[in-house]
């Protein structure tokens, strides 16, 4: 899965670099902060969502249709929740590749929707838990959808959006009694907020 996950995130950023050549083409960096929005498979598990933040370079293409961009990043994003009074912090790089609406708001500014796939490589370690939990188990890697909006200011984007994972984020372990164990599954979805800046 991850060797698969690579080698599309490979090939669409260098089909993006060639469509480069016929498009506009602008660098930056991106950062913001998420709240962790975990979802659990099994009702007796509640989480505590935390704030985490993601950060790293951004380029955005314009293509020849008038108001469509596409933008591509690489982000560290950390994520963390507590569950049974224990924190599971998730490490990632992930690859948000999203097309653009934007709609002119003057020569200075304009407002954009986007939307897209993300591919997330995991740097977490699994985690031994206490409580009814018994191990916690990352993914090694993730596939993600972004829905969001934003406004451009000259340089300056501050945009809006919420992550959803397809599939699931990591696995886990639950005590039901002493001696039996039952699996379950969890998605770390995200609401972000961020800001990006293009040289």
């Amino acid at each position: 899965m991850t060797r698969k996950v690579l080698i599309t995130s490979l090939m669409t950023v260098a089909l993006m670099f060639v469509a480069a050549a016929q498009a506009q083409v602008k660098f930056g960096v991106k950062a913001g902060i998420n709240l962790t929005d975990m979802k659990f498979n099994s009702a007796v598990l509640k989480a505590d969502n935390r704030t985490g933040f993601f950060a790293g370079p951004t380029v955005k293409f314009s293509l020849p249709i008038v108001g469509l961009n596409v933008d591509l990043s690489a982000l560290y994003d950390q994520r963390e929740v507590k569950v049974e009074e224990e924190t599971l912090t998730s490490k990632n790089i992930m690859v948000p590749l999203n097309l653009r609406y934007s709609i002119g708001l003057g020569s200075k500014a304009a407002i954009f929707l986007f939307a897209g796939p993300q591919f997330g490589f995991n740097l977490s370690d699994d985690k031994d838990l206490k409580e009814n939990m018994d191990e916690w188990r990352w993914k090694e890697s993730s596939f993600s959808f972004n829905v969001g909006g934003g406004i451009t200011i000259k340089q300056v984007e501050l945009f809006a959006n919420y992550n959803v994972v397809i599939g699931k984020t990591g696995e886990f372990d639950i005590k039901d009694t002493v001696d039996a164990l039952a699996e379950g599954t969890a998605r770390a979805n995200a609401w972000q907020l961020g800001l990006a800046f293009f040289f």
